[in-house]
């Protein structure tokens, strides 16, 4: 046990409460940034189903574009063949254009029952499409807004984080350096507990007991005392 003077033990008091503040500001905005996160993820996902609705909506209308191409290159053979009809002059070369626009018209029939299809395709994607687009802009907005209500809230708890760690810092240039080793130390294990208070025998960071001899010297204050349960840095409060 290190005899230590008793201001350097209300110090280390100090420097406690500003850890304290620390860890329970950083678990504080560490949360919002995933919040944020977890909203940005979110419309994330429904910008990727709106990019996929559109890319449908693209592929429908071309489909139907195409479609309407081939009907009308049908369309335009169906015209040349009756043209050519009117001047054939053998019968076999009549039935052979008369096959050939039975054949055309068969084709146009089938293009324009596919194109019924492709334009029913494509009226379904467009209201997808500009349903999805409607859910993403409001979706856009409302996160936006809650994101920005978020930063608004937690600007005064990164001022005061700030705060705590420029206080931390000024009280730690009036400690011993291996003081402030062993305070980081015990810190880390417990997650951001170093110094506890005692009292009637008991340490108030693990609730265990506290020897006898131990807690006198605890009372005492003249040695840098810690739990033997939890390693904590100790210091005398009386509560009766």
């Amino acid at each position: 046990m290190k005899d230590i003077a008793k201001p350097d033990i209300a110090t280390l008091v100090k420097l406690q409460e500003a850890e304290t503040e620390i860890v329970r500001l950083q678990a504080v905005l560490e949360k919002v940034e995933k919040e944020k996160t977890k909203l940005a993820s979110r419309l994330k996902q429904f910008e990727k189903a709106l990019v996929q609705n559109r890319e449908d909506l693209v592929r429908a209308q071309s489909a139907c574009r195409d479609s309407e191409h081939e009907i009308q290159i049908v369309d335009d053979r169906i015209i040349k063949s009756n043209e050519n009809l009117r001047m054939v002059k053998t019968n076999k070369e009549y039935t052979v254009l008369l096959r050939e626009v039975d054949d055309n018209k068969k084709r146009k029939d089938a293009l324009e029952t596919e194109l019924l299809e492709f334009m029913d395709e494509r009226e379904k994607s467009q209201t997808i499409a500009t349903e999805s687009e409607r859910e993403y802009e409001l979706l856009s907005e409302q996160i936006t807004a809650q994101q920005a209500e978020m930063e608004k809230k937690c600007s005064d708890d990164k001022e005061l984080l700030e705060e705590y760690l420029a206080q931390q810092k000024d009280i730690g240039k009036r400690l011993d350096s291996s003081l402030m080793v062993r305070f980081r130390k015990i810190s880390k294990m417990n997650q951001g507990s170093a110094v506890t208070s005692v009292s009637h025998a008991v340490c108030s960071g693990c609730f265990m007991n506290i020897p006898p001899q131990l807690y006198i010297e605890v009372q005492r204050g003249s040695s840098l005392i810690s739990c033997p349960q939890c390693s904590r840095i100790l210091y005398y409060v009386n509560i009766d």
